[in-house]
């Protein structure tokens, strides 16, 4: 979860009577006005539970940062960190069903208070990506991944780095707007087998 400043000060000010005085605050004044206003405010419901709201390490470094890179010490730590937790799949096997995996990267369920605890979990790759010709709806807050592997390579290191790009994203990207799919357990590990074939399978309309 990452707060930028400006919305760390837009809470901040709801939360207070008046915004009278409040620009003299510094930034670690806001944000904590702001978390707790969200902590107030976000009620139990479903499965969405107050937990969501936990940050670790490398979301409170990058809330801390807002929308402005964190300096390159700060990255790199991030970054080292974040490496250190990717699992490589039990069988060794990067690749599943890039069939599957496409339908994976149109769902948007799961985690919402709508669901329910065996709703199948989507990637909702297109919200921020293109991926294939086919969709003429998709995001643009990631780059295109289309022939992703055509132009990259259908090579088993290019295998292994999709895997850890969808992993968990902040060990390539500090700050990254991408959710970390494995790290975070959004995703399961044949989910994730499923969406790296997507990428990399050269049949995959990502690569046609």
């Amino acid at each position: 979860m990452t707060i930028d400043r400006r919305m760390a000060y837009a809470l901040a000010c709801a939360a207070l009577v008046g915004c009278a005085g409040s620009t003299q605050q510094n930034d670690e004044q806001l944000r904590a006005k702001a978390l707790e206003s969200m902590r107030v405010s976000f009620k139990e419901r479903g499965i969405a539970k107050l937990d969501r709201l936990n940050q670790d390490e490398t979301q409170a470094l990058c809330s801390k940062y807002g929308v402005n890179a964190p300096p390159k010490d700060v990255a790199e730590r991030i970054e080292k960190v974040n490496l250190e937790t990717i699992k490589p799949p039990a069988d060794g096997r990067y690749l599943g069903d890039w069939k599957r995996g496409e339908q994976i990267a149109q769902r948007g369920t799961g985690f919402q208070w709508s669901d329910n605890k065996d709703t199948p979990v989507g990637a909702n790759c297109y919200a921020c990506h293109q991926l294939s010709k086919a969709e003429i709806s998709y995001g643009t807050i990631g780059p295109s991944l289309y022939n992703f592997a055509k132009v990259r390579g259908f090579t088993p290191d290019m295998q292994k780095y999709a895997w850890g790009k969808v992993y968990n994203a902040q060990a390539y990207s500090a700050c990254s707007n991408m959710p970390r799919f494995g790290h975070n357990g959004i995703l399961n590990e044949q989910q994730m087998k499923d969406v790296v074939a997507l990428l990399m399978d050269p049949e995959s309309p990502v690569n046609k």
